[in-house]
């Protein structure tokens, strides 16, 4: 079906200095006052898509006006993203809810993506289309034939010690 429109086009993620271009001009647009590492800061860890980095620029910005002086800082787009959840990758809630899920009452995986959705209350379209994706391109998740996996990145994200059998090359023996 793909092949009859002639041009086949497919949507990547922005960069974050594209990213960072947009925050800059939504913070004008929005008549907020925001400096390059603030602005930085909330494209890092927007997940790629301008809708999200700005969501988390009015936030911050509203963060910025009731705690400081109105200005995005790093400082201010710091707190402001750490008092809504956003971790370090971008990750909110459920997409560490998803990971913990895995890797503390699965012990990492493999599990089926309706017990996966189940565990975390969410439908199992959301978990799949919406905080999948990024959890895979992240390095964080893994889907196989036998369901999800929790790879070593995620434990160690969540500050988790991950099993012997999750470390690539620990199922080898030294007589391999």
């Amino acid at each position: 079906m793909r092949d009859r429109f002639g041009l086949v086009a497919r949507l990547d993620y922005y960069e974050p200095d594209d990213l960072r271009s947009i925050v800059v001009r939504a913070a004008s647009i929005l008549g907020a006052e925001i400096n390059g590492v603030g602005a930085e800061e909330i494209a890092r860890r927007s997940r790629g898509t301008p809708r999200i980095a700005n969501r988390l620029l009015r936030r911050v910005r509203d963060v910025a006006e009731v705690h400081g002086d109105g200005t995005i800082d790093e400082h201010v787009a710091r707190e402001g993203l750490a008092l809504f959840g956003i971790d370090e990758l971008g990750l909110d809630k459920v997409d560490r809810s998803i990971l913990s899920a895995l890797c503390e009452r699965f012990g990492g995986g493999p599990v089926g993506l309706s017990t996966l959705a189940i565990a975390v209350s969410e439908p199992t379209e959301t978990v799949e289309d919406v905080y999948e994706p990024y959890l895979i391109q992240q390095g964080l998740l893994l889907r196989t034939p036998r369901g999800r996996v929790a790879t070593t990145a995620a434990w160690h994200h969540l500050g988790l010690v991950p099993p012997a059998s999750a470390i690539p090359g620990a199922d080898q023996s030294m007589f391999d």
